[in-house]
């Protein structure tokens, strides 16, 4: 029987391999979870404290601000988000190299991808910056977390559906010609419920009106799901693909 040097058999095998659609899935149910769990148990156990406003009248949601403020739900949004936002990166790195594969010699859209791949990495930071510093603590600094948030969210779906159009246009594949309209749907649906959300904000701070800080909540959460939908896109656009880790060959260690 022919012997091996220990470990040269299994070498080239895979330490971790994990498909990307499962990836995509678990970044996406994290946070989605998370949220639902923090809104029901402010509801249930916090409602009073969940709905306050200013303006004290009656509301009947409360925004994901004041729901992840709360404790224990502070401590699960946290927990979520941070195991959300390493794969987050990692899909960001995973888009960047398939646009710099799909457009190697247009220097335009070369520029845009690395422009994309910038917001999506603001994205998570505003992400975890709201995050880990709640509107009771430190409300500049949670504020400038939102608003960085929802900017480069903004920006990197918009320019996400530029690139994606651009690939539509010269493309046979029915997936992607599927994926950019997808895309395009969600973004729109993202901007539109922003800007319904900015007004019912702006109308409760001017009038206090009963009522209306629930209208601004549920189009927030609508805000935050539909931003979700856009990157479960990438179970679809990364379906046959793969995220491995491996040992590299002798020559190329460090």
């Amino acid at each position: 029987m022919q012997q091996f040097p220990y470990g040269s058999v299994d070498r080239d095998k895979p330490l971790i391999r994990v498909p990307f659609t499962r990836l995509a899935v678990i970044t996406v149910c994290l946070p989605l979870l998370g949220l639902v769990a923090c809104i029901v148990l402010a509801l249930l156990y916090h409602h009073n404290d969940a709905t306050y406003t200013h303006c004290e009248v009656p509301n009947y949601l409360p925004s994901i601000s004041a729901a992840i403020s709360l404790t224990p739900e502070r401590y699960i949004w946290r927990f979520s988000i941070g195991l959300h936002s390493a794969p987050r990166f990692l899909v960001a790195a995973a888009y960047l190299s398939f646009y710099r594969g799909r457009f190697s010699r247009r220097l335009t859209e070369q520029l845009l991808s690395v422009l994309t791949f910038l917001l999506a990495l603001s994205e998570n930071v505003g992400l975890l910056l709201l995050t880990y510093v709640s509107s009771n603590e430190t409300y500049s600094v949670h504020k400038s977390g939102f608003i960085l948030f929802i900017g480069s969210s903004l920006f990197h779906m918009m320019c996400t559906c530029k690139l994606w159009s651009l690939i539509a246009k010269y493309s046979l594949s029915a997936e992607e010609m599927m994926s950019y309209r997808r895309k395009l749907r969600l973004f729109l649906f993202n901007g539109f419920f922003g800007l319904l959300a900015a007004y019912f904000y702006k109308r409760h701070n001017a009038y206090c009106e009963a009522g209306i800080y629930t209208f601004f909540a549920f189009c927030e959460y609508l805000v935050v799901l539909s931003n979700m939908a856009f990157h479960m896109t990438a179970y679809w656009d990364f379906g046959g693909k793969e995220v491995m880790v491996v040992t590299p060959p002798e020559g190329k260690r460090f």
